[in-house]
C-alpha cells in the first residue's frame, strides 16, 4: 500500500518561494541521476516478482526510496512543502510517502502490468504531467498544463504576497502527488493494489467545509449497462437544451452584473434563475460524465437529482470584486479547465468499467464528484451567484 504523509503547516517564505525554480536544479540533477538507475533496477525487479511472485527486498527498497525522493521533490519545487529534501529519499519530510514492505502479488497482472498501468496513466497525465510548472514550457509547444503546474504556479503569487500556501492549492498539489506516487509504485511493481483516484482518502484527513456553493452526492455506483452504452446519445436532449438556456442565461447575467454592481446585491430574480441554470449544468454533466445514473429533469429544480447542488441565498458582495469579476475568475477558469480534462479521463474510463461491470468504480466516481463540484463553483462565482471563490482542493461537505 502506498500513501502520502502530510504533516505541512502551509507557511512560506517569501525569498524560498521567489528562488524556488533555482533551489529545485541540484535535486532535479540528482533526480536525473537517481532515475537512470532506478530504470535498470526496475527492469531487474520486473524479472524477479514475475518468476518469484514477489519484489526482493533490497530492490523493493531502492524503488522505495526513489518514489518517495521524487514525490519530496516535486512537493518542494511545487510549493506543497517549504524546507528543502534531502538527497537520501528517506522519510520525515512535511510531504512524504509511506509504502509497505515487499508483498504477494499476482504474476499475471506483473506480467501484463505496463498494458494495465495505462488507464491510471491517463489520469496521471491531467494531476501531475511532467511533474512540475516547468512543464509550462512544453504546453507552450501544444501540450497542456498539469493540475499541478497550475495550481503551482498561482500558489506562487499567493504565496509571495501573503507568505502562506492556499490551503486548496496545496491540497490540490498534494492529491496529485498522491496519485503520482500510488501510480509509479503500481508500475515499478511496489505493489499489487491498483492507483486510486478517490480525492476523499488519497491524502488523509479532510477539511469540512459549507460553501455557498457546494454539492451533494447520494447516488449509488450501480449503472445499467444499456444506459451507459447509450449515454451520450440520451444526453443529446439536455444539451440541445442547455445551450439555449445558456443564451438566456447570458442575457440575465449582464442584467445581473449591473444590478450587483449598483446595488451591492444580485436581484432575488436572477439569483434563482442562474441557481437553476448552475443546478441544471451540474445534472446534466452529471449525467453524460456517469457521476450519476438517473435521467435528469429539465428545469434544473432543487432535490431533483441524487447529485445534487445546494446554492445558498444571495447575500451581499464587494462592489470592486464584482466590477472585476470577468478578471478575478480568470485563475478558477483556467483551473476548471484541467478539472474539465479530468472529468473527460474519468468518464471515459468510468465507461469502460461500468459498461463490463455495471457499476462505477468508487474513485472515478469521487474524482469526476470533485471535478463537478469545481466546475459548478466556478461558474456560480463568475455569475456572481456568490462571492466565495471556488475552492480547489478536496474537501468533505458540511449540509
Amino acid at each position: 500500500m502506498v500513501r502520502l504523509v502530510l504533516s505541512d503547516d502551509l507557511k512560506r517564505s517569501r525569498g524560498t518561494v521567489f528562488f524556488r525554480a533555482i533551489f529545485s536544479l541540484p535535486f532535479l540533477i540528482w533526480l536525473a541521476v537517481w532515475a537512470i538507475g532506478a530504470a535498470c533496477v526496475a527492469f531487474v525487479n520486473w524479472f524477479a516478482t514475475l518468476f518469484e511472485g514477489k519484489s526482493p527486498a533490497p530492490l523493493h527498497t531502492f524503488l522505495a526510496r526513489f518514489i518517495r525522493y521524487s514525490t519530496q521533490v516535486y512537493a518542494f519545487m511545487n510549493l506543497a512543502a517549504e524546507p528543502l529534501p534531502a538527497f537520501d529519499g528517506k522519510g520525515g519530510y512535511p510531504v512524504d510517502v509511506a509504502i509497505d514492505p515487499p508483498g504477494r502479488q499476482n504474476r499475471w497482472t506483473v506480467g501484463f502490468r505496463l498494458v494495465l498501468v495505462l488507464p491510471a496513466l491517463l489520469i496521471a497525465g491531467v494531476l501531475v504531467g511532467s511533474g512540475s510548472f516547468l512543464d509550462s514550457f512544453r504546453s507552450s509547444g501544444g501540450g497542456f498544463l498539469s493540475a499541478l503546474a497550475l495550481a503551482a504556479i498561482f500558489a506562487w503569487f499567493y504565496a509571495m504576497f501573503r507568505g502562506r500556501m492556499p490551503r486548496g492549492l496545496r491540497d490540490l498539489i498534494a492529491y496529485a502527488l498522491a496519485y503520482g506516487a500510488q501510480t509509479w509504485a503500481y508500475l515499478l511493481l511496489l505493489t499489487d493494489r491498483y492507483p486510486s483516484s478517490d480525492p476523499l482518502t488519497v491524502i488523509g484527513p479532510l477539511p469540512t467545509r459549507s460553501d455557498p456553493v457546494r454539492m451533494e452526492v447520494t447516488d449509488e455506483l450501480r449503472r445499467s449497462r444499456l444506459t451507459v452504452f447509450f449515454r451520450l446519445a440520451l444526453a443529446v436532449p439536455h444539451l440541445v437544451w442547455l445551450s439555449l438556456w445558456g443564451v438566456v442565461a447570458l442575457l440575465v447575467a449582464i442584467v445581473n452584473w449591473f444590478a450587483t454592481l449598483f446595488t451591492g446585491t444580485s436581484p432575488s430574480w436572477a439569483h434563482r434563475f442562474l441557481a437553476m441554470y448552475v443546478r441544471y449544468q451540474l445534472h446534466v454533466g452529471a449525467f453524460l460524465y456517469l457521476v450519476g445514473n438517473p435521467f435528469p429533469g429539465f428545469v434544473g429544480g432543487p432535490g431533483t437529482y441524487p447529485v445534487e447542488l445546494h446554492v445558498a441565498e444571495r447575500e451581499r458582495q464587494n462592489r470592486w470584486t464584482v466590477g472585476f469579476r470577468l478578471v478575478l475568475a480568470v485563475p478558477a477558469l483556467l483551473l476548471a479547465g484541467i478539472f474539465a480534462q479530468l472529468l473527460l479521463v474519468v468518464a471515459v474510463l468510468g465507461w469502460f468499467a461500468a459498461l463490463f461491470t455495471g457499476r462505477m468504480p468508487l474513485g472515478l466516481r469521487n474524482a469526476g464528484a470533485y471535478a463537478l463540484r469545481y466546475l459548478a463553483q466556478a461558474n456560480a462565482y463568475l455569475l456572481l451567484l456568490t462571492g466565495a471563490y471556488p475552492y480547489s482542493g478536496p474537501c468533505l461537505e458540511r449540509a
